[in-house]
């Protein structure tokens, strides 16, 4: 586990939610103001969904966003369970982010097709300004499940089986998130308490193998955060 992890712990989700969203566009300006971009990569799942509505409504230079996805599954492309279905819906349909400078993975092409497709335009956006990231219960990260061995040179990895359906997904691997300025992990609900527990004691977890290159920040909620 990395060293220096700053733990955020807020009451409610509501209030986890608009710290992330506060901070996300904190960092925009500052990365902005810095190097006249700001490289994000979306974490996927339900939880994210709130902060991206809420990012939606707020003013910045979207002009100078450029999106990345954490990871994918193998689906048709306008299939509801895909994670760029559920971003385009909650934020970056709303927003004006250039089409150019959003990047999903092509996974309706196929695992290894689309996983050859990503590889390059992740070599090309590294050191990204901000990964999010959200924790399974079982203490996983994108598509890094625990027990799967992967190649931990590439940036890209094709998933075939996943025990959360579908099997097949392609994932930035953990050299690839945490090449990164900023992560943040968004952890909500008492059923996340085992492997928070299990991370914080040093347990070997999907979660415990990425870092960040300056700040690694855990947003809590109390629910989550309430480890016996």
């Amino acid at each position: 586990m990395q060293s220096n992890i700053q733990w955020h712990q807020s009451e409610t989700t509501d209030l986890v939610e608009q710290e992330v969203c506060e901070r996300i566009l904190e960092l925009a300006n500052e990365a902005i103001a810095a190097r006249g971009q700001f490289k994000f990569v979306l974490a996927g799942g339900k939880t994210p969904e709130k902060v991206y509505r809420l990012l939606a409504k707020s003013d910045t230079n979207w002009s100078k966003w450029f999106i990345y996805h954490g990871d994918e599954r193998v689906l048709p492309a306008s299939h509801p369970d895909r994670n760029s279905v559920m971003a385009r819906g909650a934020f970056l349909n709303s927003v004006a982010i250039p089409k150019n400078q959003i990047f999903d993975m092509p996974t309706e092409l196929g695992t290894e097709e689309s996983a050859a497709m990503y590889r390059p335009i992740v070599q090309a956006a590294m050191p990204f300004d901000l990964v999010l990231l959200g924790m399974g219960e079982d203490g996983h990260i994108a598509s890094l499940f625990p027990n799967h061995t992967h190649d931990e040179n590439d940036v890209v990895h094709s998933i075939y089986n996943s025990p959360k359906p579908p099997s097949e997904r392609v994932t930035l691997s953990a050299k690839a998130l945490s090449n990164t300025q900023n992560l943040f992990f968004l952890i909500q609900g008492a059923n996340k308490h085992h492997a928070l527990k299990q991370w914080r004691d040093g347990k070997s977890l999907p979660v415990a193998t990425v870092s960040a290159l300056q700040n690694l920040v855990v947003f809590l909620d109390k629910a989550a955060a309430d480890i016996d």
